[in-house]
């Protein structure tokens, strides 16, 4: 253990610089605009895993966005972990809420951060976890610490919904073939108190589109007389919840697994003070599904939100219309046992059987993907807890997460490997929104006990 901390503090600043150059790359695999950073980013990653210490490192064309593959294989008879992580990044907007420039890095003290933190889409989510186990594999390498073999697959469409991915996972089963599967997409609860996730949402991503009149019209002339979409999509997205903040799509919550009382006392263990919450966040009242508590409908319980709406006039001034059109953009997170594609049917029918006469429907499905859970009695979790408990001083305390990650619910089907979710983020990191910021000291301890899963994953395996 002191030889990683050694070897932290010595490289501590070239590890910080290192994840800023790649930080400046703005990899936003959302918009097409973007499409040659995306090249960039992904030859970026090769070569810092090829530095590291990899033996074999490609860069792998798919449908979409590159894939980049890289291994070290020390014996084919020792255990081998896959490192996945993905080196795409949301969209920055709104800009004009960043206090400083998106993809221009810089450091800052916070309060909860006063070693300082890194300010840039990205930081946390995903490309700062990402790259620490880039630089646990060089510490292992220079060191000749690396117990087992090691494989890295760093995808570009994870923000998208990583419809490459499980293009490259079923046709290379073989070359990614693993005993278990290590992902840093996720967040602890403090920097005195890590966790590990063992539980995700899934996702059902949609988009729709509310038509009226065949043009978008005066609404002093027409006003009152025909549907106005705007108002409609209004209606029919507030009826998708009840008074209890119940969610009204027939069918919703047929597979829904109810968590034992038991389980819910485990839960309800982890360090939780509602009123920072609240203070975190600057509001007066937290919100949502009656009988449960915070850390319940945000993590056991399914959800429908709107991410975007939009319709009509929305620049300077005044312009009296009706217009022609209304759309949004809805998410809902699911809980194990909800099919993602089955929630989508459900949604797209229910939603266009509510629409009102004079207007017409239509619904877009995005992508999706299904809920996991990973077992707590496994040794791979049991040597990530091993690893954090030696760094951090405390055991991990087990948590589920409201986040998805659908791909993790495809690599069991595939490639029928567990997965351990190391996330060293924390909730106020604002992963996704303005200010994204990941904390030195989150970076710096993530190398440290990266490697330490790696010794207790194949003593454990023994």
């Amino acid at each position: 253990m002191e030889n990683i901390k050694a070897y932290v503090q010595q490289h501590k600043d070239r590890f910080i610089n290192e994840l800023i150059e790649l930080l400046k790359i703005p990899s936003v695999s959302a918009d097409p605009a973007y499409a040659q950073d995306i090249i960039k980013t992904a030859n970026a990653v090769k070569a810092s895993l090829e530095k590291a210490g990899c033996d074999f490192v490609e860069i792998c064309d798919t449908p979409g966005n590159p894939i980049v593959y890289g291994e070290k294989i020390i014996d084919p008879t020792l255990p081998t972990v896959l490192v996945y992580g993905h080196y795409d990044v949301q969209p920055a907007d709104p800009i004009e809420l960043w206090t400083s420039p998106p993809f221009e890095p810089v450091i800052k003290e916070t309060e909860i951060h006063p070693e300082g933190a890194i300010f840039a889409r990205g930081s946390c989510d995903d490309k700062g976890q990402m790259y620490m186990h880039v630089k646990a594999l060089e510490y292992m390498v220079q060191n000749n610490t690396l117990p087992c073999n090691i494989k890295f697959m760093i995808e570009g469409e994870e923000e998208i919904g990583s419809q490459s991915l499980s293009w490259f996972v079923e046709r290379n089963q073989e070359k990614l073939k693993n005993d278990v599967i290590l992902i840093s997409d996720t967040g602890m609860i403090s920097n005195q108190q890590p966790s590990i996730t063992t539980g995700l949402r899934g996702l059902s991503y949609v988009e729709v589109e509310v038509t009226g009149p065949n043009r978008d019209l005066h609404s002093g002339l027409y006003g009152g007389a025909v549907a106005n979409p705007i108002n409609v999509l209004a209606k029919m997205i507030a009826s998708l919840h009840d008074e209890n903040n119940h969610i009204t799509i027939p069918g919703f919550y047929d597979n829904v697994t109810e968590i034992s009382l038991e389980e819910r006392a485990e839960m309800a263990k982890a360090p939780f003070n509602l009123e920072n919450y609240k203070k975190a966040l600057d509001l007066n009242d937290v919100y949502g599904e009656k009988g449960y508590v915070t850390n319940e409908r945000n993590s056991i319980r399914p959800t429908l939100d709107v991410n975007g709406i939009w319709g009509g006039y929305t620049g300077e001034g005044a312009k009296t219309v009706i217009a022609s059109k209304a759309f949004a953009k809805i998410s809902m997170r699911l809980v194990p046992n909800q099919d993602w594609s089955t929630i989508t049917e459900l949604f797209t029918k229910h939603f266009i059987s509510i629409a009102p006469a004079g207007v017409t429907v239509k619904v877009k499905p995005h992508h999706g993907g299904q809920g996991y859970v990973t077992p707590i009695d496994s040794i791979g979790y049991k040597a990530a807890n091993m690893a954090y408990t030696e760094t951090f001083g405390v055991p991990a305390i087990p948590v589920r997460s409201g986040g998805s990650i659908p791909i993790v619910a495809l690599f069991e089907k595939e490639l029928k490997s567990k997965t351990i979710l190391m996330g060293f983020g924390l909730d106020s990191d604002a992963i996704h929104s303005p200010n994204e910021h990941f904390g030195i000291f989150n970076y710096l301890k993530g190398i440290e006990t990266i490697p330490l899963f790696y010794k207790y994953f194949v003593a454990l395996s023994k």
